[in-house]
């Protein structure tokens, strides 16, 4: 009976010197607390009081520095994909300008990139969208300048560029209505702008009296006529909308 009872007493010295190294502190992890970063446990448990913490970054400010440098980077190879356009169209080899035309596509996917990326961090950034919606439109892939409008437009409704190129993408799907549309709002807010997407469906009209591409006959005619009444209408508009003539200079005094 005695040994048991040592043995208790054995047993609660033990315990009792083991509490106040768990309690102690500056075992485990850096820093003290013997806990996993950022205290463990529930939200709240071993976490600082007000008014006590380390002032830091507002993590929100990362990506949006990371979305403007992108976006500066993306807007740099823009602007050289078009000068190199410019530069491709005026080369008559076909060699040298199927070479040029590499050139111009290499660059607009560039900066295709780096606009992608800057809406990776920042999903609202509207000119990211309209500048990726105007590449695609370039490249051909008109399905997706159409989506890419559909943003830039939905977070600034008159962003009126936007609406013109999202036009000539619409008419190269053959999307007529929209085409109108378009032209119609354009004509109504910028009519420098609803002139060019004008240009844009004559050479629509001409190109598919020559070769249909599936479209009905009857649908191009009826389209042709419907350019026919607007540029009818948007002429006499135009001239009595263009600001008079500056007087003639005064005769110099004899």
């Amino acid at each position: 009976m005695r040994r048991i009872f040592i043995g208790c007493l054995v047993l609660l010295a033990w315990f009792g010197s083991a509490v106040p190294t768990a309690l102690a502190g500056g075992q485990g992890y850096p820093g003290g607390g013997g806990q996993m970063p950022g205290g463990g446990g529930r939200p709240g448990m071993g976490q600082s009081q007000p008014g006590n913490e380390i002032p830091s970054t507002p993590q929100s400010e990362k990506p949006d520095a990371a979305a403007k440098k992108a976006f500066k980077a993306g807007a740099k190879s823009l602007n050289r994909a078009r000068e190199l356009e410019e530069a491709a169209a005026k080369v008559t080899n076909p060699d040298k300008k199927a070479d040029a035309m590499d050139k111009v596509g290499d660059t607009y996917n560039k900066a295709l990139d780096k606009f992608t990326e800057a809406l990776s961090n920042k999903g609202d950034m509207v000119e990211a969208w309209n500048n990726v919606g105007y590449i695609h439109l370039r490249l051909g892939a008109y399905n997706e300048s159409i989506d890419d409008y559909n943003h830039a437009l939905a977070l600034k409704a008159d962003l009126l560029d936007a609406v013109e190129h999202r036009g000539e993408a619409y008419m190269a799907v053959d999307r007529l209505d929209q085409a109108k549309a378009a032209y119609m709002d354009l004509f109504n807010h910028s009519r420098p702008l609803a002139d060019q997407l004008m240009a844009s469906m004559q050479k629509w009209l001409e190109s598919h009296r020559v070769a249909a591409n599936g479209m009905r006959a009857a649908d191009i005619d009826s389209f042709g006529k419907w350019l026919q009444e607007r540029d009818g209408i948007a002429k006499p508009t135009a001239s009595a909308s263009a600001p008079a003539a500056a007087p003639a200079a005064a005769p110099n005094p004899p």
